[in-house]
């Protein structure tokens, strides 16, 4: 099997979370099968969430945190996102992530549209895995939510800048999970990076 570059991302805000440890699992067993890996803790990036007044030509400059991010973004052939689902979406902290670091002329092209006006996306060639804690099952996600939440990630931020197709782990029920089952879930994230998958 061929190496790639990696990029994961925990996309928890909380400086301890099961999130992170599911990104770190992956990471370690992606560094061991001889993967290149360039890990970010969003709890750690200390940036302005809001886009405020910038536009396509008032950008507001990125913090050095969201620059490194985006650099790795580019750099990297598949991305990991571990992140919680919370009230039905993800944490604020990781939306302003992607409002603030995925923008035009890096992330996607406004010059250059499709025949409905979609702006080319500029990190094609990607593949992403989402790990996802939740409380909901991924069945009830299914059933009663219609997957929203994926529908989201996969098609209007990840697929709309080229990154596709994204592929889902979900961790379930997991805010009272006990020890056994916890460690069930980091083996289950180390198997995935050891693979890359």
């Amino acid at each position: 099997m061929s190496t790639r570059k990696i990029i994961v991302l925990n996309g928890h805000p909380g400086q301890s979370s099961l999130s992170k440890s599911l990104s770190e699992a992956y990471a370690g067993a992606a560094r061991q099968g001889g993967h290149q890996v360039r890990y970010h803790d969003l709890s750690q990036m200390r940036f302005d969430m809001d886009y405020g007044e910038g536009g396509y030509k008032n950008t507001k400059p990125l913090e050095p945190e969201l620059e490194a991010f985006l650099a790795d973004l580019e750099w990297a052939e598949h991305v990991v996102l571990a992140t919680p689902l919370w009230w039905g979406a993800i944490p604020a902290k990781l939306k302003g992530l992607f409002d603030r670091a995925l923008l035009p002329g890096r992330a996607f092209d406004t010059r250059n549209t499709n025949f409905m006006g979609v702006p080319a996306p500029l990190l094609k060639g990607r593949t992403a895995r989402i790990l996802m804690t939740s409380d909901t099952p991924a069945t009830l996600l299914r059933l009663f939510y219609s997957n929203a939440i994926k529908k989201i990630l996969s098609r209007q931020i990840l697929g709309f800048v080229g990154i596709k197709p994204a592929r889902y782990t979900t961790f379930a029920p997991a805010t009272h999970a006990d020890g056994s089952l916890v460690e069930k879930w980091l083996e289950q994230a180390a198997r995935l990076g050891a693979r890359s998958a």
